[in-house]
């Protein structure tokens, strides 16, 4: 009998034991959860793009900048849309004038799978092919990336944004490469590029 009673005693005391603990860990996984503000950070200096939720680092991405000629634009933006499969326009520039524009799905078309809009006319943080030029100075003042790394910057600045889609949505456009796919952001996302 009273080894019975010693038990109950001991096992309820353990089942409370257990269940502190946890709620400590559960306590302590929402810490380590980033929240706050969903936004992007450019290091131009280290040529690297962050995803950030608060204060936290929740991605990193390689990022080529532009050349000292034609430089990354410093400072704050607010990205409100983006293009899915975008074509090339040659911008009105000295660099562009004898270049020619490009469809999307275009082998040749620098602007990749998606192009994200940061400062009008011509800024955008888009993909590309060529990824050697990651972490160098060689763009005219857009911030490239792999076009895999795009995609999925695009997804996240999409559910962050408020433009919600569905996998099945997702799918239908990257696998329709020379059809274009225009997002308008209800909530507008915070890009800051910084030396």
């Amino acid at each position: 009998m009273a080894l019975a009673f010693a038990g109950v005693l001991f096992g309820g005391g353990l089942a409370r034991a257990q269940d502190s603990t946890t709620v400590r860990s559960e306590a302590a996984e929402e810490r380590r959860t980033p929240t706050g503000p969903f936004a992007l950070v450019v290091d131009l200096s280290e040529r690297e793009l962050y995803v950030m939720r608060g204060d936290e680092v929740e991605r990193t991405y390689q990022v080529a900048i532009g050349k000292p000629e034609h430089p990354t634009p410093r400072g704050s933006f607010n990205v409100r849309r983006l293009i899915w499969n975008p074509r090339w326009v040659p911008p009105d520039a000295a660099w562009a004038r004898n270049r020619r524009a490009r469809a999307p799905g275009d082998p040749r078309n620098p602007m990749g799978r998606v192009k994200i809009f940061f400062r009008a006319p011509d800024y955008y943080i888009h993909g590309t092919h060529q990824e050697d030029s990651l972490g160098q100075a060689e763009s005219h003042g857009c911030i490239r990336m792999r076009n895999a790394d795009v995609i999925e910057l695009a997804q996240m600045v999409m559910e962050n944004g408020g433009a919600r889609r569905s996998p099945s949505w997702f799918q239908q456009v990257i696998n329709r490469v020379r059809s274009t796919a225009e997002v308008g952001l209800s909530s507008p996302v915070t890009l800051r590029i910084r030396e």
